[in-house]
């Protein structure tokens, strides 16, 4: 069976909410493990509503400091010291949002926390890898926007091939072969006969990968990042009929998304961040899937999922 690689999308408004929409949060799931991305008003009903449990988020991902991307992050913070919370929090995010995180803390005089909150400080000029284990690797990348702004691209680790369980048996594999061949290398038999690794193993499924791009202009410097991406979160904050006013704030039309989506081969694109003034995004969406199909309108407490 294979592990989740899945993106609940809590907010999908810009700047102001709606009865409908939060402004901007969505969590990742990837292999069991979860990851907040932005954190706007509402996030922690949100979470809540979807049956998300508060302690297994450990990485918080804020894009820019607007403050429909990060006014529910104090919040979520109190609720962690009010459920005791001991394991530490990591932020990634402008280095001036933890300046502005303690003068809350002490606003509220919460005193000790309980745990560490541990801030990482995003690089506004390039791309740059700010998370990597054994599974996943997480590259932060430079938006364009009227203040410093990031995306996130989220990757699966390229797993190991399986041995066929066939092979082992037919041409007697001695256990300490195994990790060649998963390697890549052939296997000689005890009667000196080469076997092809590619008879001996069963390809590893492709990794998957999500990217998340924030409030931004027409960007495509960001497209090498993104190539190939599953999943494109990509903001359509206006339609072409607005497109003076996207330019002005430093936003996207759904047109302009879409472009940046066929140009990137990506999966899937999910359209959000929009403008209170489009009661329904249909003009948007439409605006998008004449250059790129699989574009979707995203909506709160929907799920996507990226399967192999």
């Amino acid at each position: 069976m294979q592990m989740p690689f899945q993106l609940t999308i809590l907010g999908s408004s810009s700047a102001m909410p709606t009865s409908k929409r939060y402004p901007t949060a969505q969590v990742l799931n990837v292999l069991g493990r979860f990851f907040l991305i932005d954190c706007g008003e509402g996030t922690q009903h949100q979470i809540r509503k979807n049956k998300i449990g508060f302690g297994r988020l450990d990485h918080i991902f804020i894009s820019h400091l607007h403050g429909d991307h990060f006014f529910g992050l104090i919040g979520f913070i109190s609720t962690q010291v009010l459920l005791g919370r001991t394991k530490d929090l990591h932020i990634y995010a402008h280095s001036e949002l933890q300046r502005y995180t303690q003068f809350q803390l002490d606003f509220l005089t919460m005193g000790e926390l309980g745990f560490r909150l541990v801030f990482h400080p995003l690089n506004f000029k390039k791309a740059q890898v700010i998370f990597d284990d054994e599974k996943l690797t997480i590259t932060s990348f430079p938006l364009k926007h009227r203040i410093s702004c990031c995306g996130f691209l989220f990757r699966e680790k390229e797993k190991e091939p399986n041995i066929k369980k066939e092979a082992l048996k037919s041409y007697r594999i001695p256990i300490r072969e195994i990790k060649n061949i998963k390697a890549g290398a052939d296997f000689l038999t005890e009667e000196g006969a080469i076997i092809p690794n590619h008879e001996l193993v069963i390809p590893p499924a492709k990794p998957r990968s999500f990217a998340f791009c924030s409030d931004t202009a027409y960007h495509e410097k960001i497209i090498p990042v993104i190539q190939g991406a599953d999943l494109l979160y990509h903001e359509a904050t206006f339609a072409e009929s607005e497109k003076a006013m996207a330019k002005t704030t430093f936003h996207s039309t759904g047109k302009e998304a879409a472009l940046i989506a066929q140009k990137a081969q990506v999966g899937k694109l999910l359209l959000g961040h929009f403008s209170a003034r489009y009661k329904d995004p249909e003009v948007i969406l439409n605006e998008a899937t004449a250059i790129f199909p699989e574009t979707y309108a995203v909506e709160e407490d929907q799920v996507y999922v990226v399967v192999r």
